[in-house]
C-alpha cells in the first residue's frame, strides 16, 4: 500500500468524523441486539479477535470492565520484536513468525504508530555470553528477518559509545548489533479498537461482566454493569470468548466453579526516566542466559526494565514495589552510566502481568504462548502470547472458532483464510509526510502547532491528526499545550473524550497521551482534564 499523503485532502477540506454514540444508545443496542461473537476483554488479544471476526461478517460485541488496553497491553516494553533470546532455546521458526508478524506491523499495518530501532547488546567481561556467540546469533537474527533491518554484526566499543553516550565502556569487549520496533502500545491498540468498530464491532469500555448467561447448560451472553452510572444491561450471543487476561480464570470460574487454574502470572516491572543525554540506539544486555535488561529511547524519555518474577496475588493490585526499582536501577547500571540511573530522573513507574501457561519452572523460562481452551458450558478462554503476534493470535482465535458446531459461516461470513492478509489500521501513512503537511497546512510560523506537536501528532494518529489539527484550527485554545514541558494539545483530549472511548482522566493521561509516562499529569492537569471530559456532547 501506498503509505504517502498525494491523495489526502487539504486540512481546510477534510472532513472530520462523527462524535461516538452516546454510551446509553450503545448499552441499548447491546441489550437489544443478538451477537454472533460476545469478546468479555479489551486487551490486545480480545481487541484483535474482535477485529478478525468483525471483518469476516460476524456480528461482534467487546465490553471490558475498565479501558481498553487499560492492564497489561499498555504495560509492556514497547516493543515489536522477533525474540532474540528465542534463538538461546533453539526456537528458530518462532524467531521467524515473529519477525513476519513484526515487519507487517511495522510496514504494512500501521507504520505511523511503530517506528524501526536499532539495538546494541554489549558483551562484558565476565559476562553470560562471548562476543563471538552473540555476533553469531544476531547475525542468525536479522538473517530470519530476512536481513530487512541491515545485518547483525559486532562493533567496538568506542563505536557504540558515540550512539549511547551514557553507555559504560569498563570492562566492555564488544558490541552486537542488531534492528526491531517499537511501539506505543495504548495508541496500537486503541487503533485497532477503531478498526474493529470501523468492520461493524459494537464496544463499550468500563463495563464489568456481574454474571453469564445460561441457554441450557451453554453460556449465551453476559449480564453487565456501566461502571460509568451504575446502569446496568446484558448481551446475547451465540459464543462468548473471554480474553480477560490476568482475569481469565475468574470468568472461567463463572462458567464453572469448579474448573482448575489454567495459567500464571509473571509481573513485569518498569521505570521511564528522564534522559541525561541523547540515545540514538536502544540497549539490550544480558544478565543470565536468559534474561536480558532493556534501557529504550521511547516518547522522548528512557524506558528501562523488565523484572520478570511470578505473581500470585490480584491482578487489580500489581505495583512497582521498592523491590523493583532497585533490581531494575542495579541491572541497568551493568551498561548505563551512574548519572542518568539517578532516582531523581524517574519520571513514571509502572508494572504489568504476563499471563503464562500454567506449568513448572520458573516464569522467565515459560513459553510466551497463547492457549486457547473451550468450557464445560462452551465459553472459549484465550490467554498468553506476545504483543508482536497480536494480529496472528486474532486469526488464530477465530480459526478456532470456525471448527465449532453452528459456526455461522455462510454466504455473507468469510473464513479466516479468505481476509485481506496485512489489513491497515486507521490513519496509516508515512509519518514524517504527515508531519510536514500539517507544519504546512497549520503554519507553524503563525504558532498554530509547534513542531514537535505536528511530530507528535503525526506518530500516534497517522492521517487522523488532520482531524485534531482542525479542532485546533476552529477553536485556538484547543491548540494549546495541555502541559508546557509536553506536546500534546488540548484538541487531543477532545479527540479523546468524542472519538476513542475516553471516560476518565486516567484513560487520557495515561493512554491516549503520555502525560502521565512523563509525570507530567499535576492535580491542576487532571482537573481540567475531567472538566473537559464532563463537557461531552
Amino acid at each position: 500500500m501506498n503509505t504517502t499523503l498525494s491523495s489526502a485532502p487539504a486540512l481546510g477540506t477534510h472532513l472530520a468524523i462523527g462524535s461516538l454514540p452516546a454510551r446509553a444508545e450503545i448499552r441499548d443496542q447491546m441489550d437489544r441486539a443478538s451477537y454472533d461473537l460476545l469478546v468479555i476483554g479489551g486487551g490486545i488479544l480480545g481487541i484483535s479477535t474482535a477485529w478478525h471476526a468483525s471483518q469476516s461478517g460476524l456480528r461482534v460485541a467487546l465490553v471490558d470492565s475498565g479501558d481498553f488496553a487499560g492492564a497489561t497491553s499498555s504495560a509492556s516494553s514497547k516493543l515489536l520484536h522477533g525474540g532474540l533470546r528465542y534463538l538461546q532455546t533453539g526456537a528458530v521458526k518462532l524467531v521467524a513468525e515473529n519477525h513476519f508478524e513484526r515487519r507487517a506491523v511495522a510496514q504494512q499495518v500501521a507504520p505511523h504508530l511503530a517506528n524501526p530501532l536499532t539495538f546494541y547488546l554489549p558483551v562484558y567481561r565476565g559476562g553470560p555470553h562471548g562476543a563471538a556467540k552473540l555476533g553469531a546469533g544476531v547475525f542468525a537474527y536479522s538473517a530470519l528477518s530476512a536481513f530487512g533491518d541491515g545485518v547483525g554484526h559486532v562493533i567496538s566499543p568506542e563505536k557504540a559509545r558515540r550512539a549511547v553516550p551514557e553507555l559504560r565502556t569498563e570492562d566492555l569487549k564488544a558490541v552486537a548489533v542488531y534492528g526491531d520496533d517499537q511501539m506505543n502500545d495504548a495508541r496500537m491498540a486503541l487503533m485497532t479498537v477503531r478498526a474493529a468498530v470501523d468492520s461493524g464491532a459494537a464496544v463499550l469500555n468500563h463495563a464489568e461482566v456481574t454474571g453469564l448467561r445460561f441457554t441450557g447448560g451453554r453460556v449465551t451472553g453476559a449480564d453487565l454493569k456501566d461502571r460509568t452510572d451504575g446502569s446496568e444491561f446484558g448481551v446475547n450471543a451465540r459464543l462468548v470468548l473471554n480474553a480477560t487476561g490476568p482475569w481469565v480464570d475468574h470468568l472461567r470460574k463463572m462458567e464453572d466453579a469448579g474448573s482448575a487454574p489454567s495459567i500464571r502470572l509473571s509481573k513485569g516491572a518498569h521505570l521511564v526516566m528522564r534522559r541525561s543525554a541523547p540515545w540514538n540506539a536502544a540497549l539490550a544486555t544480558p544478565i543470565d542466559k536468559y534474561r536480558i535488561t532493556f534501557a529504550l529511547p521511547w516518547e522522548d524519555m528512557l524506558l528501562l526494565g523488565t523484572t520478570d518474577e511470578e505473581y500470585e496475588g490480584d491482578p487489580a493490585d500489581v505495583s512497582v514495589t521498592e523491590k523493583d526499582i532497585r533490581q531494575i536501577l542495579d541491572e541497568a547500571s551493568l551498561s548505563v552510566r551512574d548519572q542518568q540511573l539517578s532516582r531523581d530522573l524517574i519520571a513514571y513507574s509502572y508494572a504489568g502481568l504476563r499471563v503464562l501457561p500454567g506449568g513448572p519452572g520458573g516464569t522467565s523460562t515459560a513459553k510466551r504462548e497463547t492457549v486457547v481452551t473451550e468450557g464445560t458450558g462452551g465459553m472459549l478462554s484465550v490467554a498468553g502470547g506476545k504483543w508482536t503476534t497480536f494480529r496472528h493470535i486474532g486469526r488464530t482465535v477465530l480459526k478456532k472458532l470456525e471448527t465449532l458446531p453452528g459456526h455461522p459461516l455462510g454466504s455473507d461470513i468469510q473464513p479466516v483464510s479468505q481476509l485481506p492478509k496485512k489489513m491497515p489500521l486507521p490513519g496509516i501513512a508515512n509519518p514524517q509526510a504527515v508531519a510536514h503537511r500539517l507544519l504546512i497546512d497549520e503554519g507553524v510560523a503563525q504558532g498554530r502547532l509547534a513542531p514537535d506537536t505536528a511530530r507528535h501528532l503525526a506518530t500516534h494518529y497517522g492521517t487522523l491528526a488532520f482531524d485534531i489539527a482542525r479542532l485546533a484550527y476552529e477553536s485556538p485554545e484547543l491548540g494549546e499545550r495541555v502541559h508546557p514541558d509536553a506536546p500534546e494539545i488540548w484538541a487531543q483530549v477532545v479527540y479523546a473524550r468524542d472519538h476513542e472511548w475516553a471516560q476518565t482522566a486516567d484513560d487520557v493521561l495515561r493512554r491516549r497521551t503520555t502525560l502521565t509516562i512523563r509525570g507530567l499529569d499535576t492535580d491542576e492537569v487532571r482537573a481540567k482534564v475531567e472538566e473537559t471530559l464532563t463537557r461531552r456532547g
